[in-house]
């Protein structure tokens, strides 16, 4: 947790405590852009961008929302004009999910987690995002909101569809009872 102090110094111009605000933002800034970019080198540039810009926006930060989500929102929208600019939309690469490459249950759990990984790679880029920040990065639906800068609802929506198409593309693990994995709703 980030205390409030710091902020305020940082705000202020305090190069130490913007420093130590930084090096605790890297790491979940790096994280999303990592899982959005699909690839280190993607997510090392969209993370220096966006830490970047978090520092040079502190003295705009208010505080309304938390300073990680607040960070969230710089960095998917980093990811995004990254997409933007190359007309893609935002992959997930195969390469970026190791697979477990040990014998008996730990090879079939890594075939469930590379279809499961191919799967969230189909959704929309709206519904990949907020997969991946709610399943991976465990935000609250609010914290997605407000890093995608969407309506609660249209988060919540996109989250109902994203699982129902991972229900339906996933359908075979269910039916053969191969895996037995759930969707947190």
């Amino acid at each position: 947790m980030i205390e409030a102090d710091v902020i305020r110094q940082a705000q202020a111009g305090d190069r130490e405590a913007a420093a130590a605000l930084l090096r605790q933002l890297e790491t979940p800034v790096y994280r999303t852009a990592y899982y959005l970019t699909g690839n280190e080198q993607d997510a090392l540039d969209c993370t220096q961008e966006a830490l970047l810009k978090i520092y040079r926006s502190l003295p705009t930060f208010k505080g309304e929302s938390g300073i990680h989500t607040w960070a969230q929102r710089i960095v998917t929208n980093v990811c995004m004009d990254l997409f933007r600019k190359r007309r893609k939309i935002v992959p997930i690469g195969e390469n970026q999910w190791r697979e477990d490459e040990r014998a008996g249950r730990e090879v079939e759990r890594g075939a469930v987690a590379h279809d499961l990984k191919r799967a969230i790679n189909r959704l929309s880029s709206p519904q990949k995002t907020a997969v991946i920040m709610r399943y991976v990065q465990d935000f609250s639906y609010q914290e997605i909101a407000e890093a995608m800068d969407l309506p609660v609802g249209t988060v919540k929506s996109h989250l109902f569809r994203a699982r129902k198409l991972l229900k339906e593309w996933l359908s075979e693990y269910r039916e053969g009872e191969m895996a037995a994995w759930r969707m947190r709703k």
